[in-house]
Parts: C-alpha cells; structure tokens; sequence
C-alpha cells in the first residue's frame, strides 16, 4: 500500500528535501533585517547573489509560511533581450511552483542558472 499525502503536505516535503540539500553544499543566505512591507504577506525577507552570464545576479527573496512570496532583482548585469527575459520568466516560474529545480530557459543558460542560484541563496537559512 503506497501511502499518500495531502497536496500541500507533499509539496512541503519536497521543499525540506531540497532545502537540506542544498544546505549539505554549503548554500548561504543572509537576512536583509528588512521588515516586509504592509501588505506584501511576507514573513521574512533574505537576500541572495551569484554569478550570472554577465556578472553578479542580486535577489531579495519573501517568504511566508515556507512559500516563496516575492522575487526582486536587486542587481543585474544581464541582457535585457535574452538575460533578463529569462529571468522575468524564471520568476513567475519560481513563484508558481515554489521552488527553484527548474530548466534553464534555452539559449540563457548561465543567466538562469545565475538567477535561481541566487534565489537558492537566499532561501537557505545561514
């Protein structure tokens, strides 16, 4: 008999897997002492950088609850046509499903790997 678990339980349980996998490579992440915004539903706010095609690719990431909330680009050296088209994409990827194992958007791969190293970043507790 396969046990199965609510929707959210499962998707919560994925998220811890792959956070504490992530966090077993060393991932770091450093809280921004930002209080959120009123009314942007976030709980926490952390900031998160890695090299992206062009240069470093800076994130402000809000959580809620484990739920990735908001994703803002604090810095980016990356092309508006091809880098940052992906990253646009990548963002609302990310915010819909909560998490950042996802494809490199074609033909912007350093770029997207840039950016959801960032997020990775920033979602990991120090």
């Amino acid at each position: 008999m396969v046990a199965r678990l609510p929707m959210a339980a499962g998707v919560l349980a994925a998220a811890a897997l792959i956070l504490s996998a992530l966090a077993a490579v060393g991932c770091t992440s450093l809280k921004t002492g930002d209080e959120p915004e009123t009314g942007t539903g976030s709980e926490a706010v952390f900031e998160g950088a890695a090299m992206g095609y062009r240069g470093i690719i800076r994130v402000r990431v809000g959580l809620y609850q484990g739920t990735i909330t908001e994703i803002t680009v604090v810095e980016s050296y990356e092309d508006r046509n091809v880098g940052e088209a992906a990253i646009e994409e990548l963002t609302d990827l990310v915010l819909m499903y909560n998490t950042t194992e996802l494809d490199a958007v074609s033909g912007a791969t350093e770029s997207s790997r840039g950016f959801l190293e960032a997020v990775r970043r920033a979602i990991m507790e120090p």
